[in-house]
């Protein structure tokens, strides 16, 4: 570059959506963490990170980077939202009621469910915000954190579909944790158990570096 054409550098704009939403992802890893589902029902809709730091073998990387307090990895991330909001009305303040305490409750359901499982290995942290921001910082958490349970194996999420609609396949979560009722209703899942577990395997090793990086970066801030 010549010295009669200096570089341009962007200016820095806080109100960009990318840098908002970032924000109130940065909030999220703030919050304490806390039990599966939290001890008293709250009101508010918003996003959570779900930690594991049990002896499962197959999740031993994920683990170790939850225990000693120091919770590094979330093996989920989640939204919950207003019901007005899934219908279409994303910030025009939509009744929150209970959504994210029900959201967690549902989640420590499906893990008490499974037959391989142990709800006090799992912990959790939330932040309750305002609905237009939800999507954005899920997003940018999965993104940020790529959870086995998100981006792998999937299907922890999922609901009972109900009574006569249950054409879909058993996901790989219930293939791996089998145990919810409904789940058994399923048609059967198109990849096997082994299948499932060896290609989550490959996951984590390679995903694990981008943790480890993301941890050394912050260390040396």
């Amino acid at each position: 570059m010549s010295p009669e054409q200096p570089r341009s550098i962007p200016p820095f704009n806080p109100l960009d959506k990318t840098n908002l939403g970032e924000s109130v992802a940065e909030a999220v890893l703030q919050q304490p963490i806390g039990s599966l589902p939290p001890d008293a029902p709250f009101i508010g809709a918003g996003i959570y990170a779900i930690y594991y730091e049990g002896d499962f073998p197959l999740y031993k990387d994920v683990a170790e980077q939850n225990r000693d307090g120091l919770y590094r990895w979330p093996i989920y991330v989640g939204k919950a939202v207003p019901a007005g909001a899934r219908k279409g009305g994303y910030g025009l303040g939509a009744d929150p009621g209970q959504a994210l305490f029900k959201r967690l409750a549902e989640h420590a359901a499906s893990i008490e469910q499974a037959k391989n499982l142990n709800l006090a290995d799992f912990r959790c942290r939330f932040l309750v915000v305002d609905d237009i921001w939800i999507p954005l910082a899920e997003s940018l958490l999965i993104e940020m954190f790529s959870p086995l349970w998100n981006r792998k194996i999937d299907g922890f999420g999922n609901h009972d579909p109900g009574s006569g609609r249950h054409q879909q396949q058993r996901s790989p979560w219930d293939v791996i944790h089998p145990g919810r009722p409904w789940a058994v209703r399923l048609q059967p899942p198109s990849a096997d158990e082994h299948t499932v577990r060896e290609g989550a395997a490959e996951y984590l090793t390679r995903t694990k570096i981008k943790i480890l990086a993301r941890q050394d970066a912050l260390d040396e801030e």
